[in-house]
């Protein structure tokens, strides 16, 4: 017994070591990512589903630098236009559900297929702003006024149709509105963007455009674009001669469209909820104020629960007018 006490204690002593050095090597192992508090372990990236230049991705990018100021980490906007941006959602809901991926969502945006949605695969962060849409045309085009409009519609339907940024979007659903407001049937012509659409109806290749303000709003100026209405209930400052529809004769004519922070399904609570407070600071703060005014748009405020009921309600309200006007949402 005595001639093995010293092989026992020796094994011992190794076994205590390897024990004791166990922690050490999975602090080793471990990357800074998974140590380094949220939200500094590395950049934050902000999915934009559109080119860049229209006001979905000016505000974003303006929220994305004062994100960055408040967090200390750096805010990488990607844009991933296509599909009306069916193709930025579908990146969003699969990456990782740790706060470190935003996307802003146009709305109302309404596809026939099924397609990653908040209170699926993505939960409501905050609102950003909410605006209007703007009918426009060629300077070259005879009607001058919606009524003007109207009644060369009526007369010859085939002739006019209007672009917009995509099937399904806030825009092209604001066009089906005025089609049913108004009696008329002008064709739906979807574009990948509004910068394109902005150039063919400058151009005369399409009569009309129903697109948000900010790609349109210096080419109004210029007098190169002629602006019938926007599609609030108010006028906006950017543009102030401008009437609403419903000054122009489309009574209860209203349609915004709206910018939703989101975050894949699953990112937790507690950075959601400070996620909500630092947006809703940037949205309201003068930093934002003049690409809000560019664009005529109001901030979003809310809690996340109060975004993700107001989202839950106007799709609604979009997916009623659809089925009412038969749209093809493909």
């Amino acid at each position: 017994m005595n001639a093995t006490t010293p092989v026992i204690r020796a094994a011992l002593a190794w076994v205590t070591l390897a024990l004791s050095a166990l922690p050490l090597a999975g602090a080793l192992a471990a990357s800074p990512a998974d140590i380094a508090p949220w939200p500094t372990a590395r950049p934050i990236t902000w999915i934009v589903g559109f080119p860049p230049g229209g006001s979905l991705d000016v505000l974003t990018r303006v929220a994305a630098r004062k994100l960055s100021e408040k967090t200390g980490q750096s805010v990488v906007v990607e844009n991933r236009p296509g599909a009306s941006g069916l193709i930025a959602l579908q990146t969003a809901a699969r990456a990782a559900p740790d706060a470190y991926t935003l996307i802003t969502l146009p709305g109302p945006l309404l596809f026939t297929q099924r397609v990653p949605e908040l209170g699926r695969e993505l939960t409501a962060v905050a609102s950003l702003a909410q605006g209007p849409m703007v009918l426009v045309g060629p300077a070259s085009n005879a009607p001058s006024t919606v009524q003007e409009l109207i009644a060369d519609m009526r007369k010859e339907p085939k002739l006019w149709s209007y672009a917009s940024s995509g099937n399904g979007t806030s825009q092209h659903l604001a066009g089906e509105l005025f089609n049913l407001a108004a009696g008329t049937a002008m064709t739906h012509v979807p574009y990948k963007g509004g910068g394109q659409a902005v150039a063919d109806v400058v151009g005369g290749q399409i009569p009309l455009a129903m697109l948000g303000v900010t790609p349109v709003v210096q080419q109004i100026r210029a007098g190169k674009l002629k602006a019938y209405a926007v599609t609030t209930r108010y006028r906006i400052d950017s543009l102030p001669k401008v009437p609403t529809m419903q000054e122009a004769g489309l009574k209860g004519y209203d349609a915004s469209q709206w910018y939703i922070v989101g975050a894949p399904a699953g990112t937790p609570a507690d950075r959601i909820e400070r996620l909500n407070q630092w947006i809703s600071e940037i949205s309201t703060s003068q930093d934002m104020k003049p690409a809000l005014d560019a664009s005529g748009s109001v901030a979003g405020t809310g809690s996340a629960q109060a975004v993700h009921d107001f989202v839950t309600q106007d799709l609604q309200r979009w997916r009623d007018l659809a089925d009412k006007a038969r749209l093809n949402l493909n």
